[in-house]
């Protein structure tokens, strides 16, 4: 004899089973949207460290150009 309906899981499985993958593609875009905003951050931080070093004197424009393009700032 089936249960419920005849789905198998009955309503409640099915319900848990749907919280359940919205739980988990929740965690992962958090997890992926965390990680992204670190590497911005990150990029931001050598950006203004090179911005430093060029307003200093201690590199050249040339030398500043290109590790511009490198950062892809």
């Amino acid at each position: 004899m089936m249960a419920g309906w005849g789905w198998g899981m009955g309503l409640g499985g099915w319900l848990w089973m749907i919280i359940g993958v919205i739980a988990l593609v929740a965690i992962v875009w958090a997890i992926a949207s965390a990680g992204s905003s670190r590497d911005r951050s990150a990029v931001n931080d050598a950006a203004e460290a090179l911005r430093l070093r060029f307003a200093r004197g201690e590199i050249t424009e040339a030398e500043y150009q290109q590790a511009r393009r490198l950062l892809g700032v």
